[in-house]
């Protein structure tokens, strides 16, 4: 495994190590005593999955006291990182990556950054451990293209909730 730093600091960008022979593919996309050697973080309390269909753009969501380890189980998606925290040195910068079921890549987003992904494939399935539980009345939204960012999205209609809208 390897584990990188981003340009946003305490966002990890984490390549698993993959095995593959002539039958496939094996991977471990959790270990709590590895992960726990290279990053600080609570316990994984929750784990979510979410299935989207192409050009779904959900987020920018985030709060103040969750770590989220973020991969795409299935498909292909535009992953984005954005710094939410006011007395950060890259308040309100920005950072993508593409995650997929074929690069198997993960991004540790700590508290206090909101994420978003739009789905680049035909399908996907968004995965995403939480190490606290969610709640809603601690969770902050941005408009997905607030000029503020400037944040580049591959699509100009995408599909949304009435949340992101």
């Amino acid at each position: 495994m390897i584990i990188e730093d981003t340009e946003l600091e305490g966002v990890k960008l984490i390549k698993p190590t993959i095995y593959e022979d002539f039958r496939g593919t094996n991977f471990e996309s959790y270990n709590k005593t590895k992960y726990r050697d290279e990053i600080p973080f609570d316990e994984f309390v929750v784990d979510s999955i979410s299935t989207s269909r192409q050009h779904v753009l959900r987020g920018i969501h985030g709060d103040n006291r969750t770590t989220k380890l973020i991969s795409c189980l299935y498909g292909t998606i535009y992953f984005v990182v954005l710094d939410c925290r006011s007395d950060s040195e890259t308040y309100h910068q920005w950072q993508s990556f593409t995650l997929s079921d074929q690069n198997k890549h993960q991004v540790l987003v700590p508290p206090g950054f909101g994420n978003a992904h739009l789905v680049m494939s035909e399908q996907c399935v968004f995965s995403y451990k939480l190490d606290q539980y969610y709640d809603r009345e601690s969770q902050f939204t941005l408009k997905w293209n607030d000029e503020r960012f400037n944040i580049y999205w591959p699509i100009k209609n995408p599909i949304l909730s009435e949340r992101d809208r």
